[in-house]
């Protein structure tokens, strides 16, 4: 049963795939809440919006999933920035991913993917790049969206104008549901009143704090810190993929570069030290004239991960509730075809034998989840 204007279909989490399944679902005429406990900190304002499958390496399910959602993204940002009059910032530059020998290029596990590059061509690409790489893969398919500027700003716009209602500062209490059903929750809003809130239906969408609201999901924060250097206007063309280290050139001459990776720091808070220094020394063994460059901002942020780094989608536990999280590198580039499927699924619209197929693979049930 869809739900009713009385009761909306509540999204748990306002972070990006809180708002690109809000958005996917009002634009089908849905009514939809989305309660947030705070958007500030949602994954999709903090990373690099890179849309790079290949460059990251991905093989198997994951990487079929992230062909469907590359190849659906531009008509999905096209109907995105209609919607909210914003540009996105969608742009196909393709990565460069270098390397200190021809076997390294070679075992890259989407090198079949990629054009060759001799050292000269790498120069020619990137100028001024480390003396070490002597090769390289350029992926042309692959691509980014300016998404702390705006995607997520066009998003929420765009949601508006849908008539997605949104609450911020919101503390999820309580879930409740009968043996089978979901029922609604029990939130505290920001002014601290304790109200219960009906639904006919819910989507988790809450990141590396999912299991704050249901225990036994598998999920964990992965705390990246990332800066920002402001570049001459078309210093680089493509986005470059180093081990450890990247750099995302902006059309304003922007350059967004990132990321650590600390499994351990829990909910941790700030930049630290060790982690800005590792940012500079990535930047030094790729091109080592970017450190010179003005240094603009410094941020960190909390992937969602799970063990396999696998996301977490569809149905889950209780009829009505559905999930949508765990998306660890490659939230940005998942966002069209999750919100895609998570809507076909409350809609109960037919879905292809591939979507089938993966959403199966993609499932809670492949871990042993216990309410």
């Amino acid at each position: 049963m869809s739900p009713s204007k009385k009761e909306p279909l509540l999204i748990i989490g306002g972070g990006l795939m809180g708002l690109a399944i809000a958005y996917e679902l009002a634009h089908k005429g849905l009514a939809v809440e989305i309660l947030s406990r705070r958007r500030s900190e949602a994954a999709g304002f903090v990373a690099a919006g890179m849309l790079a499958p290949y460059a990251e390496g991905l093989t198997g399910e994951l990487l079929k999933l992230s062909q469907l959602s590359l190849n659906r993204t531009p008509e999905w940002i096209k109907r995105i920035e209609s919607d909210s009059g914003i540009h996105c910032g969608l742009k196909n530059c393709g990565t460069i991913v270098p390397f200190a020998s021809t076997e390294e290029s070679d075992a890259h596990e989407c090198a079949c993917f990629g054009q060759k590059l001799n050292r000269k061509e790498l120069e020619s690409e990137v100028p001024g790049i480390a003396a070490k790489w002597e090769t390289a893969l350029l992926f042309h398919q692959d691509g980014q969206i300016d998404n702390r500027r705006q995607l997520m700003r066009a998003l929420e716009k765009a949601c508006v104008q849908l008539g997605v209602h949104f609450q911020e500062g919101v503390e999820i209490l309580e879930v409740l549901h009968n043996e089978k059903d979901f029922k609604g929750v029990i939130i505290r809003n920001a002014e601290g009143k304790i109200t219960q809130l009906v639904g006919k239906g819910a989507v988790l969408c809450g990141g590396a704090w999912s299991n704050q609201i249901f225990s036994s999901i598998p999920i964990f924060p992965v705390k990246g810190q990332m800066m920002s250097l402001q570049g001459p206007k078309e210093t680089l063309k493509r986005i470059v993929y180093g081990p450890g280290t990247y750099m995302v050139p902006r059309e304003d001459g922007l350059i967004v570069i990132g990321a650590t990776s600390e499994k351990n720091a829990g909910f941790q808070e700030g930049l630290t030290p060790f982690g800005q220094k590792q940012l500079h020394r990535g930047i030094d063994e790729l091109l080592p004239k970017a450190n010179q460059w003005p240094q603009m901002e410094r941020w960190w942020g909390f992937r969602p991960c799970t063990p396999d780094r696998n996301p977490l989608l569809g149905p889950y536990l209780l009829n009505g509730l559905w999930i949508a999280t765990g998306h660890y590198r490659n939230g940005v580039l998942l966002a069209a075809i999750t919100a895609e499927l998570l809507a076909k699924c409350i809609l109960k619209t037919e879905l292809t034998i591939e979507e089938t197929r993966l959403l199966k693979k993609f499932t809670c049930n492949r871990f042993a989840l216990n309410k």
